[in-house]
């Protein structure tokens, strides 16, 4: 990087949850900041006030926070170029707008929309290859380019409605290097007379877009693909201010895609798969419907952070478990894919798993405690920590954790018919007796005695492991399920051991 101060920004809109594709495009802002020793700025892009859902705003913050992702500048930070919510900055952008009319690179449009129905129709009729307002039909439309000074002095002192649209100049090249496309290169008979500033006083993204990444002196501007057939009109606002010389680098992030690797990811895909595509879960103020979120699903901030990241981008090396500091240290724009990211549902749960097992007994512990107590169940804490410290390599969420070890905290009143049609013979509940015999004699209830003390009943009785140990566990756990019978029997105890093996016994009956 050259001497200036890195300065990027994440300018997401308030128009309801804030998808994973956007996340990321904050990380990998926040990453390249915090490589670069530079700022990560959050902007408010709130100008399409149609779309406005109430909540979004702080449903976006509250989800980078979840990430970690700190803001340097932003709505509730403040700092030296703020406002930072754009309908905020309203009187600024209306100045802006002016000043491209003045110097010609702007006009004011008066059309209704059934003129511009009319227009659109008439290019359809003629089979136009190009059916847009610009260069070739502007001279045609309701404008001040074809109107009179005075007239569009007297439209516009009457209250007309009117929106002001850039005038895209005729046949020029627009050449432009893009951090991860490469060089992208547009003729501006291809582009259409944008509208800068709409009807309601407030401008379009186009317009604020520009003004405020110059204000607030953006070094790099980093998005998503879908935002690449603006970057020629981009470019030619920074030419008509006279700021080409100061405008941002650019970077085109690659798009997620569904795991068909067919399409962009989207909520139906995650409804229809059974997976979360927000951050957080969402509640629509409208219509109450409930979105989950990665967060309520069970997932660490630091997995989905990682597999994030590595959707669209790698460090180069085969290693996939990185922490945030290591993804700031690896971080490279130009290592970012052109071609879209396929999301895989499954490796975000085996990241989750990863970083489950490289959390500390104790911090789980506690977290599995808080589900338990849920459940209205009491239970020591010595035994909790056993207990997760036996069966949390069987776990992708904390959550798995009770379907993995409820046996531990309560006795089974039932027992799985297809393990007892299996595993439970004529001559099972005589084994088990002459094995709860075994049991009682063990002074120190540990896994190798048991382990020695079955050994030497198989021994004595001449019969193989399984006759024992499968119908053994049915007794215990009531199901063919769990870690080794061994741990399982240590951690009840000699005393809940025995009253379940004698429990199953008396109740279990084949069909």
């Amino acid at each position: 990087m050259d001497n200036k101060q890195i300065r990027v920004r994440f300018a997401p809109s308030p128009t309801g949850p804030l998808h994973m594709g956007g996340v990321r495009t904050a990380l990998f802002n926040y990453l390249f900041a915090r490589k670069n020793e530079g700022k990560f700025i959050l902007r408010i892009e709130d100008t399409d006030q149609t779309r406005y859902v109430e909540g979004a705003e702080d449903y976006i913050i509250e989800s980078l926070k979840w990430c970690g992702i700190e803001i340097d500048e932003g709505v509730e930070e403040g700092g030296p170029y703020g406002p930072y919510r754009q309908s905020d900055r309203k009187e600024l952008y209306k100045e802006f707008s002016e000043r491209l009319i003045e110097s010609e690179n702007a006009y004011y449009a008066f059309d209704t929309a059934e003129e511009l129905d009319v227009m659109r129709e008439r290019l359809k009729q003629e089979k136009s290859s190009v059916q847009q307002y610009n260069a070739l039909t502007r001279g045609e439309m309701k404008n001040s380019l074809t109107l009179s000074q005075d007239e569009t002095k007297d439209l516009l002192n009457s209250g007309a409605k009117y929106v002001i649209r850039f005038k895209m100049p005729e046949n020029q090249e627009i050449i432009v290097e893009d951090i991860v496309r490469g060089t992208v290169k547009v003729n501006t008979n291809q582009l259409d007379d944008k509208v800068l500033f709409k009807s309601d006083g407030m401008p379009t993204y186009h317009l604020a877009n520009v003004v405020d990444d110059h204000l607030m002196k953006i070094s790099h501007v980093i998005r998503g693909e879908e935002w690449l057939p603006s970057l020629p009109l981009h470019i030619m606002l920074y030419k008509a201010f006279g700021w080409s010389e100061t405008k941002p680098e650019f970077a085109h992030l690659p798009l997620l895609l569904k795991p068909s690797g067919k399409g962009k990811l989207s909520k139906r895909d995650g409804d229809a798969l059974g997976f979360p595509v927000f951050p957080l879960e969402w509640k629509d103020p409208k219509t109450g419907e409930i979105s989950r979120g990665y967060r309520e699903d069970g997932y660490f901030a630091d997995a989905f952070n990682n597999m994030l990241a590595l959707l669209g981008w790698n460090p180069g090396t085969d290693e996939e478990i990185l922490s945030l500091r290591e993804l700031t240290s690896e971080f490279d724009l130009a290592k970012v894919h052109k071609a879209g990211a396929k999301f895989d549902h499954e490796k975000a749960k085996w990241f989750n798993h990863k970083y489950l097992l490289a959390t500390s007994n104790e911090k789980l512990a506690n977290m599995y405690q808080n589900i338990l107590k849920e459940k209205g169940i009491e239970a020591d804490d010595t035994m909790i920590l056993k207990v997760v410290a036996l069966i949390k390599e069987r776990a992708n969420f904390v959550s798995d954790f009770w379907s993995q070890s409820y046996f531990f905290f309560q006795a089974p009143t039932e027992y799985d018919k297809k393990v007892v049609k299996k595993r439970w013979k004529e001559t099972t509940p005589e084994i088990m007796k002459a094995l709860k015999e075994q049991l009682e004699t063990i002074e120190e209830f540990n896994h190798n005695n048991l382990e020695k003390a079955i050994h030497d009943f198989m021994e004595g009785k001449e019969i193989g492991m399984g006759q024992i140990m499968n119908p053994f566990r049915l007794t215990l756990v009531g199901a063919g399920i769990g870690p080794g019978v061994f741990e399982i029997a240590e951690l009840l105890g000699k005393k809940e051991t025995i009253k379940r093996l004698q429990k199953g016994i008396e109740n279990i009956k084949r069909d």
